[in-house]
């Protein structure tokens, strides 16, 4: 892994041979233990929808996802990532946190200044293969939702972003999801168009470049 992922896997490391809560008697504290997972570039993609209303679906070994408005054409991306769980996270287990890790390949601006605020929902593809129908929230509802901040800028080109995803890796636990897939665009309301590229690579720097879900619980 490269400098980002290894300091969180140190961090979380550290989870797992800490004791938790205070005083001398922790015979009764959990054991805390982490999972770091790739998402299944075979079941990754995007789907982009022009302003006449046709859809474009991209999945499978794509390299980057795209998500957002382009500001060139109007045509609007949400991109899909899928985690699988089995043999990752028990399905009895308690979620103690989640991280989803993503590396900003590029950005498109309708300004330099501008930012694109992004929204993260929880849904299930299922099976794995998206149709156009999962581009629509009404069709394929979100059941749970976090947004990225701050929003995404210039500045991240090139960088991880970190986003917690807690509140999205309990619901999919407690649902008994047997991925965690979340589908990823740009936010709800008046926002300036923008698009963002995020690395998707199956090349040798997978493990250190493309999405990666990080869980620790007990």
């Amino acid at each position: 892994m490269g400098m980002k992922r290894t300091f969180f896997s140190a961090i979380l490391v550290f989870l797992v041979l800490s004791p938790i809560g205070c005083g001398s008697d922790h015979s009764s504290s959990p054991q805390i233990y982490s999972s770091f997972i790739l998402s299944n570039p075979a079941y990754d993609g995007d789907i982009a929808v022009n302003t006449e209303g046709t859809s474009t679906i991209t999945q499978g070994n794509t390299q980057s996802v795209f998500s957002g408005i382009d500001p060139a054409t109007n045509v609007e991306y949400r991109a899909f990532l899928d985690f699988p769980l089995t043999g990752g996270v028990p399905g009895n287990a308690t979620i103690d946190s989640a991280t989803l890790d993503i590396v900003i390949s590029n950005i498109v601006l309708l300004s330099p200044g501008n930012t694109i605020p992004i929204r993260i929902e929880l849904v299930s593809f299922q099976p794995p293969t998206l149709v156009g129908t999962d581009f629509d929230r009404t069709l394929q509802p979100a059941i749970a939702f976090t947004t990225i901040v701050p929003a995404i800028s210039s500045a991240d080109i090139g960088y991880h972003v970190s986003v917690d995803v807690t509140s999205l890796m309990t619901e999919a636990q407690r649902l008994g999801l047997a991925d965690f897939q979340i589908r990823i665009l740009e936010d709800l309301g008046f926002v300036s168009p923008g698009l963002i590229e995020i690395t998707d690579t199956t090349g040798p720097n997978r493990e250190d470049l493309a999405p990666m879900l990080m869980v620790s619980y007990f």
